[in-house]
């Protein structure tokens, strides 16, 4: 074996130039062992097992069934049958989450129990029994959540930077309490949420939370994080969208890889081979069923085209509603044929696994939901995710020390590189397109901000990579960032909104391949409007419209929300450039 090189985890490419930018982690240095994870609970061994499970075998879409949730863990739609369903649809809250985080104060066999038995009495007082009160029922057995930081009061007198700070605790979680009834699955480690009615850990927000905990110092909550993702790996077989049992059967983009490296940056190489075998494991579910595709196959997340190479998509296990949003969900359904419905259900909840929920990105028809076809499409961005998750486990086994392993990884990231540059880049629009796998056909009428990923980690070559920029320039430079698309749907992931995790990536693969007048326009104008709605409100929001800056962004299923965790780690972020 060769001594292990003194390796970086985020810059370089195997295919593409890799850009100006080699940015990554220190000079290695002896590893320190990885710290016991926690016994597991019963219910989540249980849970591992039956995920992996799950899908053993390749087979067309149409084939596919969902897997059994028989994990012992509390499931509200689940567990409490009629009455979740009842209760969304009363619309008794606003926010369709907030009954699926509400905590039972009993059993929820005996809550639903009792539901049945009490519904069945008198419906109204016209025979002198009182009518059953839905509501006063929901009130006598759950805890209702409160929105996270609700009552926490700004001070005026900070800067927007000491403001985010100071919110640092208000958004960090302690390691939860394994014996509370909740569909919270318990992490043993604490972690930062990103506020409002987002009360637990997410995917992708958490690594642009990141940025600004590492500019904070605060890299004792970034390994507790990164801890609590290794553990979500080991114990489910994935990292799920949030540390919700509602989510379990979906993950979002997967950036464990990146913030592993953002990690090693601010710490040492070597402090990544901790993170190692759950890389591994998180990249065996990206791309579980795959060897056995066929051309045009599609096996849960992995598709292989029609010329034989293989890629990824967005995917989730349960064709039906969305606990979180079981109201709008549902109807939407009810208004189209019943063979029709768990295809759409399954494209919601694919749409909602890219973070991008939703946006007229995965839309056959921006004005129409129905015509979602998430599944169908291979992502730009998801697959630059993955190939920079196999570059990464490749270095970290040649800082191990393993050479062969080092060639196998490099080599699977190069196919990896290479056909997706085949396949999403056009040479006559100048960008990076998703791509319909089962056709080849790129999806250029609906250009958007996810061309910023191929840039950010390296893969496109010198001349697609400035000729991205320029067109992100062009076509989605607004007075205040980067717009999202270049429609105006109604969806939140959509024109005039920005968002904060899009304006990092479309800077900084920008400035990664020397158009640092781009990134510096991106973050000056971002900053400004962050200044300015925070100055006015008092808040740092989730979401911006870049396009008139005396409006506050919409669109989606629920209000803008205040917190904000990404948008907290990216202002921070951007201001130590200044």
């Amino acid at each position: 074996m060769h001594a292990p090189p003194r390796a970086v985890f985020t810059g370089g490419a195997v295919c593409g130039r890799g850009g100006q930018d080699e940015r990554g982690g220190r000079l290695a240095a002896p590893a320190r062992p990885p710290r016991p994870m926690r016994p597991l609970r019963p219910a989540l061994l249980l849970l591992a097992v039956v995920l992996a499970a799950g899908c053993q075998t390749a087979a067309p879409d149409a084939a596919q069934a969902a897997p059994a949730q028989a994990d012992g863990l509390y499931h509200p739609a689940r567990d409490l049958g009629p009455l979740f369903h009842d209760v969304q649809l009363a619309r008794l809250f606003p926010d369709s989450k907030t009954f699926a985080d509400a905590r039972p104060l009993l059993p929820p066999a005996e809550i639903a129990a009792r539901y049945q038995a009490e519904r069945g009495g008198p419906q109204t007082d016209g025979a002198g029994g009182a009518a059953f009160d839905l509501a006063a029922f929901v009130d006598r057995h759950f805890e209702i959540p409160e929105p996270v930081g609700a009552g926490y009061e700004t001070d005026p007198s900070l800067s927007m930077e000491a403001h985010v700070r100071a919110l640092w605790p208000v958004l960090t979680r302690p390691a939860d309490d394994p014996e509370l009834v909740s569909s919270l699955i318990p992490l043993p480690n604490p972690y930062v949420v990103p506020g409002g009615r987002f009360r637990e850990v997410y995917y992708w927000d958490s690594y642009f939370t990141m940025l600004g905990l590492v500019e904070s110092g605060r890299l004792d909550v970034v390994r507790s994080v990164l801890d609590n993702f290794a553990y979500q790996i080991e114990t489910v077989g994935h990292v799920p969208n949030g540390n919700r049992t509602y989510y379990l059967s979906r993950s979002q983009p997967p950036f464990f890889a990146a913030m592993v490296g953002l990690y090693a940056a601010a710490t040492d190489s070597a402090e990544a081979l901790r993170y190692l075998p759950a890389l591994e494991a998180e990249h065996a579910f990206w791309m579980d069923g795959a060897e056995a595709l066929a051309p045009g196959e599609a096996h849960r997340r992995a598709v292989r085209l029609a010329g034989g190479a293989v890629l990824n998509r967005y995917w989730d296990d349960r064709p039906e509603p969305r606990p979180e949003s079981y109201r709008e969900d549902y109807e939407l359904a009810q208004t189209l044929p019943e063979a029709d419905r768990p295809a759409l259900y399954r494209n919601l909840r694919a749409a909602a696994e890219s973070g991008w929920d939703f946006s007229s990105r995965w839309m056959r028809d921006p004005t129409d939901l129905r015509t979602l076809e998430t599944v169908d499409l291979v992502p730009v961005d998801l697959n630059s995710l993955l190939y920079h998750q196999e570059q990464t486990i490749g270095r970290l086994h040649a800082l191990g020390g393993d050479d062969a392993e080092a060639e196998r990884w490099a080599g699977r990231a190069e196919a990896r590189c290479r056909a997706l540059l085949d396949a999403a880049y056009d040479p006559s629009e100048g960008a990076f397109f998703d791509v319909r796998w089962r056709t080849g056909q790129r999806v250029t009428d609906r250009p958007t901000l996810a061309m910023a990923a191929p840039l950010y980690f390296g893969l496109a070559t010198e001349a697609q990579g400035r000729a991205t920029a320029d067109r992100i320039e062009r076509d989605f430079l607004r007075p205040g960032g980067l717009v999202t698309t270049l429609v105006a749907s109604g969806q939140q992931w959509d024109a005039p909104n920005g968002w904060p995790p899009l304006q990092w990536l479309g800077a900084e693969g920008a400035r990664r391949y020397g158009r640092a007048d781009l990134a510096d326009a991106v973050r000056d104008r971002w900053l400004a409007l962050n200044r300015r709605v925070y100055q006015a409100t008092g808040k740092m929001t989730e979401k911006y419209d870049v396009t008139d800056l005396s409006r506050p962004a919409g669109g989606g299923e629920y209000p803008n929300q205040d917190g904000f965790g990404w948008t907290n780690g990216v202002a921070l972020g951007f201001s130590a450039q200044e």
